[in-house]
């Protein structure tokens, strides 16, 4: 644990203290008037974070059904659900596990960037943000969509969901 501290312009504060939430995990902010030059302290006690706190593709995905498999099941979803209904969590968890799994490689003969696997991840994390929803779609767990982590490393957030959606439902 260490302790940051910083001087910059008031209107600056918030951006700062997104980019320090962004590299570390910090406590409170606490702040005081500079008196050098007009401008805001600010203090903050912080951690550096966990070297990568969710699975590695290859636990994640260690005994999942193939990509193939994995895309034409979303593709059924997709089919079978009436156009005036939302998608289920569960086709936007494989399809965002699918690019993945695509954007690194791991799929001989599908291919994904990198930006398209990072879109879906972020979809599934607006998709349990706003239902209020924890790890593997539940109040509680590890990392939830919000976390700093998750926001930090979003296909990481995937990783995480995929393997224990997957554990649950083998």
């Amino acid at each position: 644990m260490f302790e940051i501290r910083i001087t910059c312009e008031p209107p600056d504060r918030e951006s700062v203290v997104h980019g320090l939430r962004s590299q570390f995990n910090i406590g409170r902010v606490r702040s005081s008037l500079s008196l050098t030059f007009g401008g805001e302290r600010l203090y903050v006690t912080a951690d550096l974070p966990a070297a990568n706190p969710f699975p590695t593709p290859e636990q994640a995905y260690a005994d999942a059904p193939g990509v193939g498999y994995e895309l034409e099941v979303t593709r059924e979803i997709l089919t079978d659900t009436p156009l005036s209904s939302n998608l289920n969590r569960e086709y936007w968890l494989r399809r965002a596990a699918a690019l993945d799994r695509m954007a690194l490689g791991l799929a001989p003969g599908h291919d994904a960037t990198p930006e398209a696997a990072l879109d879906a991840a972020i979809n599934l994390m607006d998709l349990d943000s706003t239902a209020g929803l924890g790890p593997s779609g539940h109040a509680n767990g590890p990392y939830h969509p919000d976390h700093p982590e998750s926001t930090r490393n979003p296909r990481g957030y995937i990783r995480q969901e995929f393997a224990i959606w997957h554990k649950n439902n083998q």
